[in-house]
């Protein structure tokens, strides 16, 4: 069971009303919601590889701006924990450390998925009209579905703890529920993709 009452302390540290924690907030929300209706803009009228001459390069030019969206993120979730107060009592090594051993299984997700997918496949070339040949299953797929996102939101929860941030914390739920939205919409959206290539395949 959720400890109200420990909830309450938690969070009475946060200043939910900071024009920082604001900004955080918005750009957390704005980044999976961004991609994904530019994402399905372009699988619905192919304008972005129009523009851009194929769509590959529409995919590359796309993936260039979500990194510098994340990049935009990741500095206000920063800023947002630092103009707000640390949590007493959590100030110590074992925080610390805690915090900084989930970043590290957090990044070990993220690099590994870009590994396993490459460029086009983690920055949604599927939509490009850019499709694997087969569903990725190797490290870390083996071991959760959308390992990318889980391990940004780690990541972001490894930071919190370093910094012993309750609004970082917040944020991190925050993120959370971003990526879950994200996941609902881009899953089963996704899964027509490749029902319909298959579809192609076999008429052939």
């Amino acid at each position: 069971q959720v400890d109200v009452a420990a909830m309450v302390r938690l969070f009475g540290y946060v200043d939910v009303t900071d024009t920082g924690f604001i900004v955080a907030v918005l750009s957390i929300a704005f980044n999976p919601l961004f991609w994904n209706v530019v994402a399905r803009w372009e699988h619905k009228t192919r304008a972005l590889s129009q523009v851009f001459g194929s769509p590959r390069a529409a995919c590359y030019c796309l993936g260039a701006v979500i990194l510098v969206l994340n990049c935009v993120r990741s500095h206000c979730f920063t800023e947002a924990m630092k103009s707000q107060p640390k949590l007493e009592g959590w100030d110590y090594h074992w925080t610390y450390y805690s915090g900084l051993a989930i970043s590290a299984v957090g990044t070990l997700f993220v690099i590994s998925s870009f590994l396993a997918l490459g460029f086009t496949g983690t920055f949604l070339g599927d939509y490009f009209g850019i499709l694997m040949e087969e569903k990725v299953t190797s490290f870390p797929f083996s071991v959760l579905d959308n390992p990318m996102y889980w391990g940004s939101t780690a990541i972001y929860l490894g930071w919190s703890l370093m910094h012993a941030s309750p609004a970082g914390l917040l944020l991190t739920a925050v993120v959370a529920i971003s990526y879950t939205i994200a996941v609902l919409y881009e899953g089963p959206f996704t899964e027509e993709i490749y029902r319909q290539k298959q579809k192609g395949v076999k008429s052939k």
